[in-house]
Order: C-alpha cells, then sequence, then structure tokens
C-alpha cells in the first residue's frame, strides 16, 4: 500500500494534474484523490494546493517530495541488488575446510567459483572440524567441507567425495618403487605423522587399531606442509590423502593393501540456514571439482 501512495503522490507531482496522473497510472481519478488524501492526512499536512487551473506542490509537499524521490531511488536500487545477488553479480560467501582440503581441493575449487563469479566476496577459513561446526550453528560461516564423523544433528551432511589416504614418500625412499603394500610392511615403517588435533590423525590411530598396526611414529607435526617437508627431504614416510601426493612431483603415493584407509568428506550447512544462490553455486561447483579429483585417487 505504501509503495502504491508513493507512485501516486509522484505521478501527480511530476504531472500537476490529478486527471494526467491518473491516465498515465491507468487508474480513475476519484481513486487516485482518495491515496493522496490519505497520504495527507496520515502526515497531517496539506502536500497539493488544488485551488488553481494546475495543481502544485505546496511547501510540505516539495519537502516531501525530495525524500519521496530519495527513497524510491532507493528502493529501484534495492530491487537491482536483489537481481544482482540472484545473478551472482555481487555477494558474499563464507567458506571453511579442515587443513588436508587446502592442499588439494581448495585451489581448484576457488579457482573454479572466482573465475565465473569473480565479484562476490569470498573468505576461506581453515579450521578444525570442531571450529566449523560451532561457526555453522552461529550462523558465522555458510558452508564448511569436513568428514561425515561429525554428529551434530542441526547440520546437514552432503557426500563429497570418498578420500583415499596412502602411504606417501619421497622418491629416495626404499619403497619408491613399490604400487601397493601390505600392512605388515606399513607396521614397519618410521613415520611422519600429523598430531592428535588433527581429525586425520584420529582416522588414522583408528584403521592402526583395527588392524593391529603398531607404526613406529618418529616426528609428529601441527602443519600438513611441515609433513610434506620432512617426508621429501628424510627416509621418513606419512599416511596423506593420495591426491596431495600426486600434487608434488617429489612425492610417491603407495596404495595399502588389501584394506584402504578412505573416509568421506562432505559439504556441511546448518540445517535450517537460509542457502543463497552464490551458497548453491558453490555447493553444485565443489561436487563437479570433486568428482575431477576422485578419479585421481586410485594408487
Amino acid at each position: 500500500m505504501i509503495a502504491r501512495q508513493v507512485r501516486y503522490f509522484l505521478a501527480v507531482a511530476e504531472h500537476r494534474s490529478f486527471t494526467k496522473a491518473a491516465e498515465v497510472l491507468h487508474v480513475s481519478q476519484p481513486a487516485l484523490s482518495q491515496q493522496v488524501k490519505l497520504i495527507e492526512e496520515n502526515l497531517g499536512v496539506q502536500l497539493f494546493d488544488r485551488s488553481g487551473r494546475t495543481t502544485r506542490l505546496t511547501d510540505y509537499g516539495e519537502v516531501y517530495l525530495q525524500y519521496v524521490r530519495r527513497a524510491s531511488h532507493e528502493f529501484r536500487e534495492a530491487a537491482c541488488a536483489i537481481h544482482d545477488v540472484a545473478d551472482l553479480s555481487r555477494g558474499t560467501l563464507r567458506v571453511a575446510v579442515t587443513p588436508t582440503f587446502t592442499t588439494y581441493l581448495l585451489g581448484p575449487l576457488i579457482e573454479a567459483f572466482h573465475s565465473r563469479y569473480p565479484n562476490i566476496f569470498l573468505s576461506v577459513r581453515e579450521i578444525s572440524q570442531d571450529r566449523m561446526e560451532d561457526l555453522l550453528l552461529s550462523d558465522e560461516i555458510d558452508v564448511g567441507i569436513a568428514f561425515s564423523s561429525s554428529t551434530a544433528h542441526d547440520l546437514d551432511l552432503d557426500p563429497l567425495l570418498v578420500e583415499t589416504l596412502a602411504l606417501v614418500v619421497s622418491r629416495d625412499h626404499a619403497l619408491a618403487r613399490e604400487t601397493s603394500i601390505g600392512l605388515e610392511t606399513l607396521s614397519g615403517e618410521s613415520m611422519v605423522l600429523l598430531s592428535a588435533e588433527f581429525a586425520t590423525r584420529d582416522q588414522i590411530n583408528q584403521f592402526c587399531r583395527q588392524h593391529a598396526i603398531q607404526p613406529h611414529v618418529r616426528i609428529e607435526a601441527n602443519s600438513i606442509s611441515a609433513v610434506i617437508e620432512i617426508v621429501r627431504r628424510t627416509r621418513l614416510s606419512t599416511l596423506l590423502p593420495a591426491t596431495i601426493a600426486f600434487a608434488h612431483q617429489d612425492l610417491i603415493a603407495i596404495a595399502l593393501d588389501p584394506a584402504r584407509l578412505q573416509r568421506t568428506s562432505v559439504l556441511m550447512q546448518r540445517k535450517d540456514a537460509y542457502r543463497s544462490a552464490a551458497v548453491k553455486i558453490f555447493v553444485a561447483l565443489a561436487k563437479q571439482v570433486a568428482a575431477g579429483l576422485e578419479g585421481f585417487q586410485a594408487v
């Protein structure tokens, strides 16, 4: 109703005639006059001088016109902004990933998204899964990429890819020519592993307990880049997603056989969260990129 009254007021002010304004608006003159009269009654002032041959604005009307024009312009801009958000000409997207994904998934995914939608402002965080879940539930991020081990009931978990971990070694390692190793060989390896705060380490520990493996952990590190650098410069091996090794020419990924260490990565969102156009497109692109990466995981 307010938007209609504003249109009616502007039309009369522009054409200086209730008759002409009614014709332009395709409404009856009495209906137009009634709506303008309602505005004047609500404001408690007279906006138009109707006493002459032409309708003109009173001093009150001139002041009101300035603000109504400004508001009308803001309304039009708001409609355009909504359209821009819908077609991804502008907007904001808040994303979080657990650390292993920054080494091979995040780069291609951000490249695919940003090349298509460069005007979307992206906020990307690398955090633990527990912290990610807290931020999703408090609406501080829109999408998280983590693992299906979450037990939070208020989160939607959308499968993204099945990640295969492999024994990762340097090209100078004694096992570098092997394509696969048995679990008894893994038991004899001297290793550098991620420290306990990583979900990856917890999954490795569970796998080792399940298969009665007792790896010789010589070094722990709280950084994936540190683990990779140590493996490159020593004869120590590690367990990391096979895709990480493929991203480094001087690293080799060796399959575990017959039992494989696998985990399902997921896209996490709050169940009742509003899904913007940017979120929907990001999720769709993440699945496309992940589908392309899964083919490179076979070791």
